[in-house]
Formats: C-alpha cells, structure tokens, sequence
C-alpha cells in the first residue's frame, strides 16, 4: 500500500512514466508502420493515426491522475474502500457511502491511473478479504510444497511459458518465466478442478506486470477464477466457456439482430473470436493498455462487462461485417479492429452507452437456460470420443 507521506513523489513518478510517442518524420511523411514500447513493455505496431490516438488517450490517463490524487488529498488514501453499499442499504446508509460509490464506478470505467491499480484492484475485486482468511506464509509455503511435483498440468504449464508474449523484455526471461510458472503452478494445486488451462497463462502473465508481486497476483488470479468470472470457465471441459458463448449468441442476437442474421447466413460461430476472448480475458486481443482498462472495470463490476465489450467490438464494426461475405472476412474484420484498439474510451462508450444495460441477474438467469444444452452436446461428445478410443480417458 502507498502510504500518504508517497504521495506526490508516486504522482510525479506516475506523470513522468507517461511517455508522449514521438515518431520520425520520415515515418510521419510516409504514413508507414512504426514500432514502439507501451507502458507495460510490449512492443505495438501502428501507424500514425494509432500514435496519435494513443498519445490523446495518455493526455487524457495523466487529467483522470490528477482527478484520483485530488480525491486521495480530500478524501484520504483509501476513500473508495467506503463504497459498500448493498448492506447499507437494508439499515441507515450514509449519503457520503452512496456517493463514493457513484463516484467510484464512474471513475474506474475513465480508468485507474497506473500507478494505483494495483492497490485498487486488489482492494476492491476481493484479493485482499481472501488472502487475508489464511495464514500469511500460504503463497510461500504452497510454492516450496509443490517445487519438484510434476503433473500433466506443470507439463503444460512448461510447455506454454515460452509462448506467453514471446518477445516481452521481462515475461520472456528466465526471471520472467520463473516467476509465472510459480504462480501458475501453485494455482493449479489451490484448485485441482481447474488445474491448469491454456489461456491463464496471459492472464497470469499480465497480472504479475501490473501487480509487481508473485504473491499478490496469485490472489489476484483466485479471487478472478473463483469469485468474478463464471464457474467451470477452466475446467477441463470448459463447459463455463461454451455456456458463455451461447449466452453471448443470445445477447447478440437480441442487441444486432441485423448483424447477427447476417452473420447466421454465413453459417459464422462465434466461438472462432469468442473463445480467446472469454478465456485469455482480451489480453492477447486488445492492446495492453485497453485490456486492462477493462479489467480496470471488471474487477469491479464483475464478468457481465465481458460481455459488454464483446458486443461492443461487433457493433463497431457492424457496418464492415454486414457487407462480409465470408467467414474467413469476419474474423479478418475483428482481428484487425482489436489489435489496433487503441482507445480504450472509444471502446467503452460503446461498450455501457450504446450496447445498453445487461444486469448480472439478467445474464445469469442466461446461463441458467443455456447450462443443460452444453452439458448434453458435451456428454453426447464424450461418448462420441468414447465409441472412437474406448481405451483412452477423456
């Protein structure tokens, strides 16, 4: 935690990290491709227009700073912990409460300046409340217990390390390789029902650079599997994943209904972006700096904002898809627009103006209804499995 005396020092060095992009002006005169360094060390390919665009959002990163410092000043460094407002509610709540819990969930969906997500996240998606019912050698403990175990989910979480962001001058290290494996690892004996699966490894990944700790990202990564997203999204049959997906055909449905008639006609399942999307969080789709203004908002609002984002990057380039002709066009079209999606603010409105209002109750009563499907056409594939390699276990 940053304690208040830090204060000015951590928003002078949180300013100063916020680096203005200046390309050549041979790159400016010939529109071409130019390669830089984001704030979490990847590098990202774009043209000028992307450099502009980027530059306007850190304009905009170091104001919403200045907002978040004036209110830790009048407030007191830790006034969005004072936000609860559900039980209030049922006894005497205080305006002051209701308040800063307006104040906060319009704050973090202009985003959480750098330099704080990591305490606020931790504070607010419940990482702290669950580290803090076992004994505080746990994550040290469960790391020295498990260092020589090997199971089929070490042997997969080996395997995945060196493709987890090749290329990124800390995660593709064997410092940086070292410290994944371990939190990985020692998830995957926390929670033998989930063990490993592919797609945590860049969650895991980008956790560990925002958070800075091992241990605090470890929490950060239970209390996202087992309290924020839905169950079973990880398990070996990824029965959470495909409930999700139908539940996002539905919503597609209900909010395009031109695009998504369309995209029946072309005979396009959504799980061809879907899947990545639901699984690795939009870390491998998004630029990392847009990815985690989404978790910036889905720690706090929880897994109902995947959605919101996943629709929200269909309605933008709804007039593009709905003159594609084929599905390889589709999924062309959506590749291209999330990795040059720069502007997190762009995808947000959106995501919460223009997408409308989705309730939790509203998508989990969603799941509810697509559950016994996805558990028969998994069932009815096991056996189908089954009858093809009746010796083997699946």
């Amino acid at each position: 935690m940053f304690g208040t005396q830090n204060r000015k020092d951590l928003a002078f060095e949180y300013q100063s990290q916020i680096q203005i992009l200046r390309p050549s002006i041979h790159s400016r005169r010939a529109n071409i491709t130019v390669k830089f360094q984001d704030l979490y060390g990847f590098t990202v390919e774009g043209n000028v227009d992307d450099v502009n665009v980027l530059n306007e959002v850190r304009e905009k990163v170091r104001e919403q700073g200045k907002v978040w410092w004036a209110l830790e000043a009048s407030k007191g460094v830790n006034w969005y912990l004072q936000t609860q407002v559900t039980s209030t509610l049922k006894t005497s709540l205080k305006l002051s409460t209701l308040v800063n819990a307006i104040t906060l969930k319009k704050l973090i969906r202009k985003g959480i300046p750098p330099v704080l997500r990591p305490k606020v996240w931790f504070s607010l998606s419940g990482a702290a409340k669950k580290k803090s019912t076992v004994p505080e050698s746990y994550y040290q403990d469960m790391t020295m217990a498990v260092l020589d175990k090997v199971t089929p989910a070490t042997k997969q979480i080996d395997h995945d390390l060196p493709r987890t962001f090749p290329g990124h001058p800390w995660l593709d290290t064997s410092e940086g390789h070292a410290a994944l494996r371990r939190v990985l690892v020692a998830y995957s004996f926390r929670d033998s029902d989930v063990g490993y699966c592919q797609g945590l490894n860049y969650v895991a990944a980008l956790l560990l650079l925002v958070l800075k700790t091992e241990e605090d990202a470890f929490w950060m990564l239970a209390v996202l599997l087992e309290n924020v997203l839905v169950n079973d999204c990880y398990t070996n049959n990824l029965s959470g994943c495909h409930v999700e997906q139908r539940v996002f055909k539905d919503l597609l449905t209900k909010k395009c209904p031109r695009l998504a008639a369309h995209l029946d006609s072309l005979e396009f399942d959504v799980s061809l972006v879907c899947t990545e999307w639901f699984l690795c969080l939009f870390s491998k789709s998004l630029p990392s700096e847009t990815t985690l203004r989404v978790w910036d908002v889905l720690f706090y609002e929880g897994a109902k904002v995947l959605f919101h984002v996943a629709l929200a990057i269909f309605k933008m380039n709804e007039e593009k898809l709905l003159v594609a002709h084929h599905v390889g066009d589709v999924i062309s079209i959506i590749q291209r627009s999330t990795h040059h999606l720069f502007d997190p603010d762009e995808l947000l409105t959106v995501a919460f103006d223009k997408v409308g209002s989705m309730t939790t109750t509203t998508i989990s009563k969603q799941r509810k209804k697509q559950e016994p499907a996805v558990m028969a056409e998994l069932d009815q594939r096991s056996r189908r499995l089954n009858s093809v390699f009746p010796d083997e276990k699946l």
